[in-house]
């Protein structure tokens, strides 16, 4: 029998239907293109996995840990189950030369504490790379203000979205954790204001950190 926390677990995991959005993977497969990037990837969060095809070229291999395992997991993925509420990344120490987590943090309790787990499975002068939704956004700074809530952190998302950070938390955590040559990066996508269209590209590319949807932190550990 599935016990009640189990089934509270699959039922959070499922609100985000195991994907985020085309521009959130684009973002980190280009962050990490640029710094030469490569190897043993551990996709923290993976959902149905498709950061992967994001990341061609760049995969010696490829695990994949998340609460469950979603229909229609990409293929060449080793899919590991972990509550990462409770359980430590279930992945040896320094074992990963990429350990990334795209749009799982906020998922979580305790995200100092997922951030110390990201650093214990990166090998020394490994990438570590979180993305979450950017709270400096237009969008969001809107909702705070006229509905006391950050977007994405309403009753709607509740409780799949647990935990709202700023990219300021986002660094004072890779330097907690004594990362070097720690980024912030954002999406350059993001939506209107009142609205589902999405600034034009020029626009949101001009002015990133209040017109992106997402933003991204991405830093080595230290050799």
């Amino acid at each position: 029998m599935i016990s009640a926390p189990d089934l509270a677990l699959e039922a959070r995991a499922r609100q985000s239907q195991g994907g985020s959005d085309d521009a959130i993977y684009s973002a980190a497969a280009a962050a990490l293109r640029r710094r030469g990037a490569r190897g043993r990837i551990v996709d923290v969060g993976c959902g149905t996995g498709r950061l992967r095809g994001f990341l061609d070229g760049m995969i010696d291999s490829y695990a994949g840990v998340d609460a469950i395992r979603y229909d229609g997991l990409a293929s060449g993925i080793a899919f590991v189950r972990a509550d990462l509420n409770r359980d430590p990344i279930p992945v040896p120490d320094q074992s990963a030369d990429v350990a990334i987590a795209i749009e799982t943090i906020e998922h979580l309790e305790n995200p100092r504490a997922f951030v110390r787990e990201l650093v214990r499975i990166a090998r020394p002068g490994g990438w570590i790379v979180v993305s979450t939704p950017n709270q400096r956004s237009l969008v969001s700074l809107g909702a705070l203000l006229f509905k006391d809530h950050f977007s994405a952190f309403d009753t709607s998302n509740y409780p799949a979205h647990q935990t709202a950070l700023l990219d300021t938390d986002l660094i004072r955590m890779a330097g907690e954790n004594n990362l070097g040559d720690i980024a912030i990066e954002f999406t350059g996508v993001g939506r209107m204001p009142l609205t589902s269209a999405r600034y034009p590209h020029a626009v949101s590319r001009a002015f990133p950190r209040a017109m992106s949807d997402n933003v991204l932190l991405i830093a080595r550990k230290r050799a």
